[in-house]
């Protein structure tokens, strides 16, 4: 007859109430033993009441239970006609009412019932006294502050198991994000060591060879080894680059940073949030440590426009100039102060709105970091790099 799960406690109160509508309609027989119809519609209350809360039709709020009430109502009243006895009845049946019927409906029906109780006491023309109205009101007033108490504290604990399986999903979440965002930045280490040292110098070697090749002579003896040496170099320097390719972020396996960049405001967006991206100036190939730098910038700002921002809409804009490249992400969210967010960071030690690293990785290339905002004006973030000469692309990787 529950839909909510079966608990221990909820348990032993469909008990109680089950062995107290039983017992009292027994009580009833017991006292009209000279009396075949009263027995009889004890018994028929009792098959009926037993019939219903073993089905599994009989569920709050549904119309099964309102006609198993209904059916349990008539038959009771017949009961309560033939004894005054019934009238104890009355209370099982307050906490029936008030469960499976909705509270609009189930608030009247106990005020019946109740009226029905001391209407049947006066008219089997018992004593009169205080406790013939109060031991039926007061009895409806307890089964309405316990059943509504009870819905209360159920709401309660269903808010908090929601809570709760929220928390765990999202510790889950957050250890497989974290594990993600160690594996990739791992991975960019790697990509950023075998640039800056094995690519770099296989490059110079590569060079230094080239450069004693011209100097020796045609037919010298170590031309030919100097000449293997420097192929050797050559081969093992586009072996390195494979390498650092393959540790690229993996968005930027699958095409250019600009379209990278695409995939990302896509992703981002939701309804409650527009993004847009757009290209300004002719693209031109950029190292594989320029397309990290401005990938991940992208996706710490829009992260923060995300969690902290509020914002409706935000725009990404990669530029290409002739000496530098520049990528501006802008919202109209709440906006912050910086020189704030500055220095709570050098007093606590927190990297706030994750400017810190940002501004480390354009350094780390020779770029600035540039922020602007204020509070309800938006913010605006622009990472400008400078572009790698074309002539020294051989000694760059």
């Amino acid at each position: 007859m529950d839909s909510r799960a079966h608990t221990p406690v909820t348990t032993a109160l469909r008990l109680c109430l089950h062995a107290l509508l039983v017992g009292l309609l027994a009580l009833a027989a017991a006292r009209a033993m000279d009396d075949t119809a009263v027995i009889l519609l004890a018994g028929v209350m009792a098959a009926l009441y037993g019939a219903g809360a073993l089905a599994p039709v009989v569920q709050p709020h549904t119309r099964a239970a309102a006609l198993w009430l209904a059916a349990l109502g008539a038959v009771w009243l017949a009961l309560l006609a033939l004894s005054p006895d019934a009238l104890w009845v009355a209370f099982p049946l307050y906490f029936l009412q008030l469960y499976l019927l909705p509270v609009r409906w189930g608030l009247p029906a106990v005020v019946a019932t109740a009226a029905a109780a001391i209407t049947s006491f006066v008219l089997h023309g018992q004593e009169i006294s205080p406790g013939t109205f109060i031991g039926p009101l007061l009895g409806a007033a307890v089964a309405v502050a316990t059943v509504l108490g009870y819905d209360a504290l159920f709401r309660e604990s269903e808010r908090r198991r929601e809570l709760i399986e929220e928390l765990v999903s999202t510790r889950a979440e957050l250890a497989e994000a974290e594990r993600a965002a160690g594996t990739l930045a791992e991975r960019e280490r790697l990509a950023r060591e075998i640039h800056d040292t094995l690519a770099q110098g296989l490059s110079s070697i590569q060079l230094l060879l080239r450069a004693a090749e011209h100097t020796l002579p045609e037919d010298a003896q170590a031309t030919a080894h100097v000449r293997r040496a420097r192929e050797a170099a050559q081969d093992n320097l586009a072996e390195a680059r494979r390498f650092v390719r393959a540790l690229s972020p993996p968005d930027l396996e699958h095409g250019s940073l600009a379209a990278a960049l695409s995939r990302l405001s896509s992703r981002t967006s939701t309804p409650d949030l527009t993004v847009q991206f757009a290209v300004s100036g002719t693209p031109v190939e950029l190292p594989t440590p320029y397309e990290v730098a401005l990938l991940r910038t992208a996706q710490s700002a829009l992260a923060n426009t995300v969690r902290h921002s509020g914002a409706r809409r935000a725009e990404i804009t990669l530029s290409f100039m002739e000496t530098s490249v520049a990528l501006d992400v802008v919202d109209d969210g709440c906006g912050f102060d910086p020189e704030a967010a500055d220095g709570v960071r050098r007093s606590s030690g927190n990297g706030g709105f994750g400017l810190p690293a940002m501004r480390s990785r354009a350094r780390s290339l020779g770029g600035t970091l540039s922020v602007e905002s204020a509070p309800e004006q938006g913010t605006a973030l622009a990472v400008t790099l400078p572009l790698p000469l074309v002539d020294g692309e051989d000694t760059a990787a």
